[in-house]
């Protein structure tokens, strides 16, 4: 037999929805993300002799492995992450020292990044970003008192991102490393750390950073040719000359869809890197422009939910909103303003949009992450409004009962 008590608080309890909003933007960059990896993957594959769509196939096999984790995460409650939230960490740093064993982490272009599963290759800082947003996200809940009013509180979060920093730099990875630190940080000052102590905690890893990112001839370089990149237009300054003349050549409509010109062996990294560059050769100001109105509305829409389920006491959803919503915009802001010439070239991609394997797998699970959070977070509201409308129902019925009559009175 069906238990309809059951059947009947389910459907009269409180509802949860994903938000509509948040999915359509990351519908939309994903979707944006097929097309231009499609026009700007065919000369690369033509050039390794690969066959024209070979990325865009491969592109498509890892967005599908994507849908499936997001589909996932959307399913999973998120106190199931926050119970196991120090096993995934300790799986994370397990993966970060993996990449140095030998045969079982490889060396691509100088760096130990990646590593090697026989079918495919794998980067664990993909994986890493997501861990740390959920190990944040419960200590934030565990030891709020403690971040909001003492010193020590940001030790453990702030020790655990060094950590991870340390790992990236020996890889290296210095763009990653640096999104770990900002979005740490950003987390902890949204989870009411008081800004002088995030300033003192953060002070001994500058000189890290900045040993890190002068240290090497090839990092130093990179910092000093954005400044003037036509200084030295065919060496140092190459990939960000082309970036800004394939930019340039767009205008306001753009080339043409496929039209561009800089994409045929001009543009280094014109499916990864640099595909934003690609962007705005092709569709022009009016493509920039939607790219950065959907990322803004995704995150944007993070954010404001994130801080609405702080506010219904869904601390952990909300501090998971707030740390995929950061780490999206962060690694946004930072692909665009590489391709744009006003930071220095970074090895990160275009969240949904570039070419890439465990990058958009673990990416499209963050988001999952987010809509799931987004999902909790409504339905705490909605458990709300329900208890604030109550009352007001109950005494709404007790007016309509008319008074008895006196005879019955009486009787």
């Amino acid at each position: 037999m069906f238990d309809t008590s059951r059947q009947a608080k389910r459907r009269n309890g409180p509802r949860g929805h994903y938000d509509l909003w948040l999915l359509v933007a990351l519908i939309g960059l994903a979707s944006i993300g097929v097309v231009m990896v499609a026009s700007s993957s065919i000369a690369v594959a033509d050039s390794q002799h690969l066959g024209a769509f070979y990325f865009l196939r491969r592109h498509l096999i890892f967005l599908s492995l994507g849908v499936i984790a997001a589909g996932a995460a959307m399913r999973m409650e998120l106190k199931l992450l926050e119970k196991f939230a120090f096993p995934l960490l300790a799986l994370a740093f397990v993966l970060l020292l993996a990449v140095f064993v030998p045969h079982f982490g490889m060396r691509i272009n100088g760096a130990r990044r990646w590593l090697n599963l026989l079918v495919t290759t794998f980067q664990p800082v993909e994986a890493v970003k997501l861990v740390l947003v959920v190990y944040v996200a419960s200590y934030l809940v565990r030891h709020r008192e403690s971040v909001e009013t003492r010193f020590l509180g940001l030790f453990k979060p702030v020790c655990v991102a060094g950590v991870i920093v340390l790992l990236l730099l020996a890889q290296p990875d210095f763009g990653s490393a640096t999104l770990v630190i900002a979005v740490t940080i950003a987390m902890v000052w949204l989870g009411g750390a008081r800004p002088i102590f995030l300033f003192l905690m953060g002070l001994p890893l500058m000189p890290l950073l900045y040993v890190a990112a002068t240290g090497e001839s090839y990092r130093m370089k990179r910092l000093t040719s954005f400044l003037d990149p036509w200084k030295d237009p065919f060496n140092d300054g190459f990939q960000l000359t082309q970036s800004l003349m394939a930019i340039g050549r767009g205008e306001w409509d753009g080339v043409g869809l496929g039209s561009s010109v800089l994409k045929l062996s001009y543009l280094p990294e014109a499916h990864t890197d640099f595909i934003f560059a690609v962007i705005g050769e092709e569709l022009g100001l009016a493509g920039v422009m939607l790219v950065i109105g959907l990322f803004a509305l995704a995150v944007g829409r993070g954010l404001y939910l994130g801080l609405k389920g702080v506010e219904v006491g869904q601390r952990f959803a909300g501090y998971v909103a707030f740390g995929v919503s950061l780490m999206l915009a962060m690694q946004a802001i930072v692909s665009v303003g590489v391709n744009l010439g006003a930071l220095p070239t970074k090895g990160l991609t275009l969240p949904l949009i570039s070419y890439g394997g465990s990058s958009m797998v673990l990416t499209c699970a963050m988001a999952g992450v987010l809509l799931r959070a987004t999902f909790e977070i409504n339905r705490a509201l909605d458990a709300r409004q329900m208890a604030t409308r109550m009352p007001a129902a109950v005494a709404a019925a007790d007016a309509k009962v008319a008074p008895l009559p006196r005879a019955a009175e009486a009787a």
